[in-house]
């Protein structure tokens, strides 16, 4: 089936319900999307030492990201080769072996094997060397950021990300070092929706004027200056931003920053004691990238996608944000919020504020979007008699005039999970 109408002659573009509600579709993702794509395992300042690990679910699999006694990343399937128990059932911590509790079957840190209970009992063909830990079939990083992908013929992690690395490195930049660090602590929570509703969701500006008006409010109570928008056609934000394509199925969206940023643009709501400190962290930009790239890196802000499901939002704070289908209408978020590992006490305090603010699911934004998607979902349950989403906002002008209000993005995003779908169909 093909899922979309795109009509660029009439400026029509309408996206099929079903892609939200059916089983089928679904199955054919897990072979056609996160079987085929590089899907992000995770951040390499996470593993800080040798022996440090953590698990967790990628595109459904049960892995471990772990750093090896030589200092090595590696990613393994969290799956025993003897019966198939998991072997590491902590979250994280930092290990010499990971330990299968079934039937003691042990495993290096490079996820060899290591040990079996009473290993003289096998005999004939039995090879010890071929029952290490299974890995995923590709397993690369771009500044530090790692994915895996099950699809030994893809192409490489770079080249997969294409122009989406412009973006990554906007992120780096922000570090003197160019090291960025997860800060400690995970946000984890559900969502009963789709989740490819939270791809839009997270680039989708025509929905912040209506949607976050709390926050908004909030913002201009504390001295932050939110203008009206100009009267200029489609604009709704008080800053003029653009959607942008960088292939593959990546797309960002690229604005001019009203709202604060702690690397480096001050506003009220940081307090006049941050002035002199912010004006440092932008003299230290100016020094380091010149008044251009600093000007890019300290006064706009995005919110990239890595098709199909990583998010990298560069604006009040810094945040990764991942999130896996637990059947078609529900959904698993996990979220970091990232910064330069140089970065003081004080301007750590302000980035970890933004981020719970705004993103974290107790803030202003994410309680608000959660509540929007599930209602969308709960109406998709007409999808039979009301089949079609409206998509069209912004169609036929030049791509180099798309607003980040328009849903030229999203239709980026649709256009490339069409196209994989409909392979080998």
């Amino acid at each position: 089936m093909n899922y979309i109408i795109d009509d660029p002659v009439n400026q029509r573009f309408l996206l099929h319900r079903a892609v939200h509600v059916s089983p089928a579709v679904l199955a054919e993702e897990m072979d056609k999307v996160f079987a085929k794509c590089w899907i992000y395992v995770g951040h390499g300042s996470e593993l800080a030492k040798p022996g440090d690990f953590v698990t967790r679910k990628v595109a459904g699999r049960p892995v471990i990201f772990a750093r090896d006694a030589e200092g090595a990343i590696g990613c393994f399937f969290n799956t025993c080769r003897h019966r198939g128990a998991v072997v590491a059932t902590k979250r994280e911590g930092n290990a010499r072996r990971f330990f299968c509790v079934y039937h003691g079957w042990s495993y290096g840190l490079d996820g060899s094997l290591a040990r079996i209970p009473g290993e003289d009992a096998y005999t004939g063909s039995f090879d010890r060397n071929e029952y290490g830990l299974k890995r995923p079939p590709r397993f690369e990083q771009y500044r530090d950021f790692w994915f895996m992908c099950l699809d030994p013929d893809a192409p490489a992690l770079q080249a997969y990300l294409g122009r989406a690395t412009e973006y990554i490195d906007l992120v780096v930049d922000q570090s003197p070092s160019g090291t960025m660090q997860v800060i400690s602590g995970t946000q984890e929570y559900a969502v009963a929706a789709n989740w490819k509703l939270m791809v839009e969701n997270s680039v989708d500006d025509y929905h912040l004027p209506t949607t976050h008006t709390t926050w908004l409010n909030f913002m201009a109570n504390s001295g932050v200056t939110i203008e009206r928008p100009p009267r200029e056609a489609g604009q709704v934000l008080p800053t003029k931003g653009y959607a942008i394509s960088l292939g593959n199925g990546h797309f960002t969206t690229d604005n001019v920053n009203f709202r604060g940023r702690p690397v480096a643009h001050w506003i009220p709501l940081y307090g006049e004691a941050a002035r002199d400190e912010i004006d440092a962290i932008r003299q230290e930009l100016v020094e380091r990238l010149g008044p251009e790239r600093a000007e890019r890196v300290a006064n706009t802000n995005r919110n990239l996608v890595i098709f199909p499901n990583l998010v990298i939002n560069d604006g009040s704070s810094v945040t990764i944000r991942t999130f896996f289908p637990d059947g078609p209408e529900r959904m698993e978020v996990t979220a970091w919020a990232l910064g330069p590992v140089e970065e003081d006490e004080s301007a750590r305090a302000r980035r970890l504020d933004a981020f719970l603010t705004f993103y974290g699911p107790g803030g202003f934004a994410t309680p608000d979007d959660v509540e929007a998607l599930e209602l969308v979902q709960q109406g998709m349950a007409n999808w039979r008699s009301d089949e079609w989403s409206e998509m069209s906002r912004g169609m036929g002008k030049p791509e180099s005039e798309q607003l980040n209000s328009d849903e030229h993005h999203l239709r980026t995003f649709w256009r490339h999970w069409n196209r994989m779908m409909q392979e080998n169909a």
